[in-house]
């Protein structure tokens, strides 16, 4: 099987991804243009508040202009009244898409992941994934929002700075654009490092969140093994690697600030100087210069910060869209099929996963007939639950073809063909929500209460389910802790009964359970079986002697077929194998008596 690649094909530069993040802002422009609106607004009151310095030393203070003296503090007041709201309407408006693109892209997403094929996350590791959803977006709207309205602030600003110095005295302006190529070089040799730095992070941040995912789910067997300090120990290890990648990454965007500072304040001392000697300055020009030119440091100071959040958000791109671009799960058929009859049949399958050295699966031919109950039994290992996971395609054999009621599985829409299949395994999943909800799920959610109720009476659950605090409003916690490993499996086959599908597909459903509660699941499971084709995988052979026949794996081929007595009467591996645990069976029996 090929397996769905982890990685762009290739190296995306900086202006793709900018462009790229730019379309999710598209749908927001009139609100985002507002922004920025506001944000050249507060710029050019930082450029006119220089301008309005020689008027008011010139006029008030040289020439005692009573006009001037009259007007210029409303003038002032003015100036910041204006710069207020717009900074205000800027910064409201910035955050109010930046939201939205962390939603929109979280959204996607997720859409993403429910999309992908299974082979994809047998490569994942879930806490990478998370990390992607909560960390990573977060670092990319500061690149797609906020680092663009300061560009254009900043930028603005700075324009209307150098023009009114420019205004004033053109000679020493041109004095002060010395420093630009410094500053360009510097911002240029910080980027990548703040680029690879950044990717860093995001990757330990990612290891962490596993880190903690692990501990969580499994805390019990942290606290009975003792491994508190062993998970203690992978946590800080995890922690102090982000740790040290931040620290390269402040580094970095730490060198670039006091660099540009001390490019532009040589630049000053210099200009400073050459003003001096000139005649023609009046108290009010050079006082207007040199504010101009002393606020024009603050704008360059950001303008060439920006970077590191840039840097940072582009970084985070890459990680997202790397998500986005995987490819979903091939859904190439064109047919849809009504309700099935159930024929199954298995014609020359063969799969072998990457990487592996041998098939899991070798040239495999079966056909079930409809209402059929065949169990697959075998060592760990042999290729079960690789047929049971064929069946409703979530994985696709390297070769031959499976057909359900004579259609070829890969010609049919994998909405149409699951809408057929019903699973009931020994890892049931189950949500935080009520009792109700985890048997109406999904496409049922829309079924009445009297309908959920008689899965419930079928599958054997109605009796714990009236006996919770709020019957079938309950709800069941994460992946029903409240619930006892019987009372999930029983829920999960009143999910199963209450789809209705034609084909079943049971996978150790009656596992590592005790024996009232095997009971239980056993009167449910009979119910549920009754009228299907079904599909079942066991270790314990116990489970499977009233199948209508037992097919024997052994390293992905199928060895033996048979009933369970036909199968006992040839002598060999299916035989061997219901000896051995029978065997277990009765020294368990009579150990326990013992005690």
């Amino acid at each position: 099987m090929v397996r769905p690649v982890n990685t762009p094909s290739r190296a995306v530069s900086s202006t793709e991804l900018y462009l790229r993040l730019l379309r999710y802002v598209r749908p927001y422009r009139h609100v985002f243009v507002v922004a920025i609106l506001g944000a050249i607004l507060v710029a050019l009151t930082e450029a006119a508040l220089p301008a309005i310095m020689k008027p008011l030393f010139d006029g008030v203070f040289v020439e005692r202009d009573a006009a001037a003296i009259r007007w210029m503090p409303l003038i002032i007041i003015g100036l910041f009244v204006v710069r207020g709201l717009a900074e205000y309407a800027a910064s409201y408006c910035m955050a109010w898409v930046s939201n939205r693109l962390v939603m929109d892209l979280r959204t996607q997403m997720f859409a993403r992941l429910l999309e992908l094929p299974t082979p994809y996350y047998d490569d994942q590791a879930s806490g990478n994934l998370i990390s992607k959803l909560t960390f990573d977006v977060t670092q990319v709207t500061s690149a797609a929002t906020s680092v663009l309205v300061a560009i254009f602030k900043d930028g603005v600003a700075i324009i209307g700075l150098l023009s009114w110095m420019f205004w004033l005295n053109w000679k020493l302006t041109l004095l002060s654009l010395l420093m630009t190529p410094l500053i360009v070089l510097i911002v240029r040799l910080v980027s990548v490092r703040l680029r690879n730095s950044s990717r860093d992070v995001q990757k330990s941040m990612g290891e962490v969140t596993q880190v903690i995912q692990e501990a969580i789910e499994g805390h019990k067997i942290v606290k009975l093994y003792g491994g508190q300090a062993y998970e203690s120990g992978r946590f800080e290890q995890q922690t102090n690697h982000v740790r040290r990648y931040l620290m390269k990454q402040a580094a970095a965007a730490a060198t670039s600030v006091p660099f540009v500072q001390l490019v532009a304040a040589s630049a000053l001392a210099a200009m400073i100087f050459f003003a001096t000697q000139d005649a023609s300055i009046t108290v009010g020009s050079f006082v207007s210069f040199l504010t101009a030119m002393l606020m024009l440091t603050a704008p360059l100071k950001r303008i060439t910060s920006v970077n590191e959040p840039l840097q940072r958000g582009l970084a985070a791109a890459e990680s997202v869209f790397a998500l986005l671009d995987q490819p979903g799960e091939a859904d190439t058929g064109q047919q849809n099929i009504d309700r099935a009859n159930g024929e199954l049949v298995f014609e020359n399958i063969s799969l072998r996963y990457d990487g592996a050295e041998h098939p899991a699966l070798d040239n495999i031919s079966l056909r079930i007939a409809p209402g059929e109950t065949v169990a697959l039994v075998g060592a760990s290992g042999a290729g079960k639950s690789t047929v049971a996971n064929l069946v409703p395609c979530f994985y696709r054999p390297t070769s031959g073809r499976i057909t359900l009621d004579g259609h070829d599985l890969a010609e049919l829409k994998l909405a149409s063909l699951r809408a057929n299949i019903a699973l009931v395994s020994q890892d049931v999943v189950l949500f935080n929500d009520t009792v109700a909800a985890n048997i109406a799920y999904g496409a049922m959610k829309s079924v009445g209460q009297a309908q959920i109720q008689a899965a419930a009476d079928a599958a054997h659950a109605s009796e714990f389910i009236n006996q919770m605090p709020q019957g079938f409003a309950t709800v069941v916690g994460e992946n029903g802790v409240k619930l006892s490993g019987g009372q999930r499996q029983r829920l999960a086959i009143a999910r199963a009964l209450l789809k209705n599908a034609p084909v079943l597909v049971l996978d150790e459903a009656t596992s590592a359970l005790d024996s009232e509660s095997e009971r239980h699941v056993q009167a449910a499971l009979e119910a549920l079986i009754k009228g299907r084709t079904t599909l079942v995988i066991a270790h314990r052979l116990s489970t499977v002697e009233n199948a209508d026949r037992i097919v024997v794996l052994d390293k992905g081929r199928i060895v033996e077929v048979g009933t369970h007595r036909e199968l006992l009467a040839l002598g060999r591996i299916y035989s061997k194998l219901y000896q051995i645990q029978f065997s277990v069976q009765q020294s368990t029996q009579v150990r326990d008596a013992a005690a």
